[in-house]
């Protein structure tokens, strides 16, 4: 008797049809498991910007200041995705130019698209010019691989912006945010992760403590300088304008850090489940450590303290969450709190410059601080079998902890920071310049004094509050209830009045 047809297939073939790859829309090279989870991390990494930093920005400001923050943070969003495919892509990540730049082009093409991701200049060669690590590739198509690596293009943006915050003007960020993704953020991108000399030389950036967070806190250091402080009254009181909604853009930003770490091996191995797991044990010791300084030296758990402590912790491993081991994570958690810690709460109240620029979010600290540390503890903690998994360039790379090349790892993550410090310090300068050359940095002071109402004629709630201007004038009640009060309290000719609350 013959078999049906589908028991003949099986016997044939026994891979389940769901499983088979059959070309076209399903090649060869396609791993689903791995297709998947990149679009899961991919949607994990997009909901810290959008809308987790949007809400985390546009509330831990003053009221004045809600819409601004968080539409700043909007926009730079849009614009960096347009720029990204664009042109900004194969510049971090296409064909070899200059050792740190890729040559631009669009990817906006369905054929490159459709193509497996690679990242063609990440080829590694010998002294004697013999192959020692192949270009970096993954089981899926680099329509997921360009949107990936899109989101950390534009979290970097948005942190920037942090500095900057309560003064700069809307129309100067609005060039800022193209500019400096192609002078600047392509630069860090290609030279550690596409292919450029950072990477060839060996110096390790798992998912971006140099790439975003050190060029992100050192950019909107330098940016902040030279667009100049807040309003006095506004650097003396800032509160969050809702501390609950704060949290949770916090909570978003948290638990987004699965798919920021733990899409950045590329692939649904052994090696994600690692990083995310020692991204939350970072952060949750780095932030049980702030607040218990905070109880020490203040007496007090600060709330804000917290999402600071979580800030600086996942910023710290990011770096190294797919090197170390967990205890690795835990004391890094540890030193992620310390640390940034010290240098908010005690060297900025004794350094000068960093008391005369006015960040407004403390980026340097959380960022700038906190990616740099991480990045040496690459080069003391890096597992030399976890480095092999992760397919470094340069072969028996890990920590000074292992001996070997360890010394030599510890010098290159630290000439890496070097690099990125002074290109973002030389590029950003030179961007404010050219901006500023064309319209105002700042706001005007009308609108340093008013805020959201003023820069863009809405509000973010329908209450007067700290630091706003009130004109009865303006905002004239009805004639009802002009005709309610004189009813009750006799007329009042004349009214006008203005409150500064």
């Amino acid at each position: 008797m013959a078999l049906p047809h589908r028991m003949a297939v099986e016997s044939i073939n026994p891979v389940p049809s769901a499983y088979m790859n059959t070309g076209e829309v399903l090649p060869d090279w396609l791993n689903k498991g791995d297709n998947a989870w990149q679009l899961t991390a991919v949607t994990f990494v997009g909901l810290q910007s959008m809308p987790g930093l949007v809400i985390l920005f546009g509330s831990i400001v003053k009221k004045k200041w809600a819409v601004n923050s968080a539409f700043m943070s909007l926009y730079a969003f849009a614009a960096t995705l347009l720029c990204w495919v664009t042109w900004a892509y194969k510049m971090s990540f296409g064909e070899w130019l200059l050792p740190m730049w890729g040559k631009a082009g669009t990817t906006l093409g369905y054929e490159f698209l459709l193509e497996q991701a690679k990242m063609p200049s990440t080829v590694h060669f010998y002294k004697n010019g013999t192959v020692e690590s192949d270009a970096v590739e993954a089981m899926y198509g680099m329509a997921d691989f360009v949107l990936f690596q899109f989101f950390f293009a534009a979290i970097t943006l948005i942190l920037l912006g942090g500095s900057v915050l309560g003064r700069m003007s809307f129309r100067a960020w609005m060039l800022f945010v193209p500019l400096w993704l192609a002078l600047s953020y392509t630069v860090g991108a290609f030279s550690l992760w596409g292919g450029g000399f950072l990477w060839q030389w060996g110096v390790i950036d798992y998912a971006g403590g140099y790439v975003i967070h050190v060029s992100s806190g050192v950019a909107g250091f330098v940016a902040a300088f030279w667009v100049g402080p807040r309003l006095p009254k506004d650097r003396e009181r800032f509160p969050p304008n809702n501390m609950l909604l704060m949290l949770t853009g916090a909570g978003l930003l948290w638990m987004g850090w699965s798919g920021f770490n733990g899409g950045a091996p590329f692939s649904a191995n052994i090696i994600s489940g690692l990083a995310v797991l020692n991204t939350h044990v970072c952060a949750a010791t780095s932030l049980l450590t702030w607040t218990t300084l905070d109880v020490i030296f203040f007496g007090k758990p600060s709330v804000i303290g917290a999402v600071q402590g979580m800030m600086t912790g996942l910023v710290t491993i990011t770096p190294a969450a797919g090197f170390v081991p967990g205890w690795a994570a835990l004391i890094m958690g540890v030193l992620a709190r310390s640390v940034p810690w010290w240098s908010m709460m005690w060297l900025h109240k004794h350094w000068s410059l960093l008391q005369d620029v006015d960040d407004t979010l403390g980026v340097f600290h959380t960022h700038a601080v906190a990616g740099c540390l991480g990045g040496v503890c690459v080069g003391l903690l890096a597992d030399p079998t976890l480095c092999a998994y992760m397919d470094v360039p340069v072969t028996n790379s890990n920590g000074l902890l292992y001996g070997g090349n360890g010394g030599v790892q510890v010098l290159k993550q630290i000439v890496g920071a070097l690099f990125i410090i002074g290109w973002n310090i030389v590029v950003t300068t030179l961007i404010i310049f050219a901006i500023g050359m064309v319209m105002p940095l700042r706001m005007s002071e009308e609108h340093l004094l008013v805020g959201d109402d003023a820069e863009h004629g809405e509000e973010a709630y329908a209450l007067w509050g700290d630091g706003e201007k009130f004109d009865v004038g303006r905002h004239a009640p009805s004639t009802d209830s002009c005709e309610m009060d004189q009813s009750h309290h006799g007329p009042r000719p004349g009214l006008s009045v203005i409150l500064h609350i």
